[in-house]
């Protein structure tokens, strides 16, 4: 039987602040499977960890991530809402994320936020880390900007690719295969169980997000799903070990 994996979405992004190195020693200290985080590429076209285009929600800063160097973007505090519990902590690079998972064996979904602002060259920074890290066959290349996809695919075939969407697909299975990428990344609303199974079946794995009720959690892991995308790690894999009678 295989289990269904557990990607921390933007690390614990429930209990601690999101995209940060402690949400993701969390998520790891949970024992999540992997991690999933989104990059942007600053003034000076460093690859850093941020969701949102501008600092706003999870920073004390104001404006768009493209506007600020690496320096400066490295003073604001990232602590998020989760200030009080867990004090100060900083917007980290790509490279400090990859150098930390030199540690230990868990997979990292890279997400590109590259859909509102295209950031030339955001892909070959990308893959050069991944490369330089030896991190190949742990990550996956996910956007909901699916050129971006395709030029990463071309750039380098033997990183996983995964297009995500929100809204329904006709046999995304067949469109995943089309564009060679090995996975589909989709809202949960847009993916019934039947399109779960038909791609499952068809060698496409399915990663859904953000999966946060218990509920929900149930049936994806009663229906075999590939992996789910959380918020909450420690909640996911305690509601994963009842399910599969794991101890």
């Amino acid at each position: 039987m295989t289990f269904t994996q557990i990607f921390a979405h933007r690390g614990s992004a429930g209990t601690h602040p999101e995209n940060t190195m402690i949400s993701f020693m969390e998520a790891a200290r949970v024992g999540a499977d992997g991690i999933e985080l989104d990059v942007q590429l600053t003034k000076d076209g460093e690859v850093v960890v941020i969701h949102d285009e501008t600092v706003d929600r999870t920073t004390n800063g104001k404006g768009y991530v493209k506007d600020y160097l690496l320096q400066e973007l490295k003073k604001l505090d990232s602590s998020h809402k989760f200030s009080k519990q867990f004090g100060v902590t900083n917007i980290p690079t790509l490279k400090e994320v990859l150098e930390w998972m030199q540690g230990n064996s868990l997979l990292l979904n890279i997400e590109l936020k590259n859909s509102v602002f295209f950031y030339p060259g955001l892909e070959e920074k990308t893959i050069a880390l991944v490369r330089a890290y030896g991190m190949e066959n742990r990550v996956i290349i996910s956007s909901f900007n699916h050129y971006s996809i395709v030029h990463c695919y071309r750039l380098a075939p033997e990183i996983e690719t995964a297009p995500l969407y929100r809204d329904g697909l006709y046999m995304p299975w067949v469109y995943a295969e089309s564009i060679q990428s090995k996975a589909i990344h989709p809202s949960i609303k847009a993916a019934p169980d039947a399109i779960i199974k038909s791609s499952i079946q068809a060698g496409i794995a399915v990663r859904p997000y953000t999966i946060n009720e218990e509920s929900k959690m149930k049936s994806l892991y009663t229906l075999g799903c590939s992996a789910i995308i959380t918020d909450y790690p420690e909640k996911a894999i305690l509601i994963k070990r009842k399910i599969y009678g794991i101890h």
